[in-house]
């Protein structure tokens, strides 16, 4: 993607100067090996980045330590019951409030509200 965008910038004859390393981008076969180089490691430290962390993943599964969000972590029923919304969302649905309006009102998203009063209101 680097070497593309520099392609265009050779093509419309622009230059490219990075500021904090004082590097000079142009036209000439320098500035292209020096493009594929930055454009090099950059693609090497991100493939060690995952490297790492799929390393640093099957390490803590292998401890035995789950990964990934809590169980529970988003539960909308103990979300919407700890701040006192159920009241609320019951009244304003008899009004003929849509989810939308109704998670606006209470500051919640509506798919949270219409997830929880479909599985906990509706029938109830």
């Amino acid at each position: 993607m680097v070497m593309e965008i520099l392609s265009i910038c050779m093509k419309k004859e622009c230059r490219v100067w990075t500021i904090k390393e004082g590097y000079r981008l142009g036209e000439d076969i320098q500035s292209k090996v020096l493009a594929f180089a930055f454009a090099l490691s950059a693609e090497i430290e991100r493939n060690l980045i995952s490297q790492r962390t799929k390393e640093a993943m099957a390490r803590l599964k292998a401890e035995g330590k789950r990964v990934g969000r809590p169980v529970g972590a988003r539960s909308d029923k103990k979300y919407l019951k700890v701040h006192s919304k159920e009241r609320l969302i019951r009244q304003l649905r008899d009004e003929g409030y849509s989810f939308y309006q109704i998670a606006k009102e209470i500051n919640a998203n509506r798919n949270t509200v219409s997830r929880y009063y479909t599985k906990y209101m509706q029938n109830a």
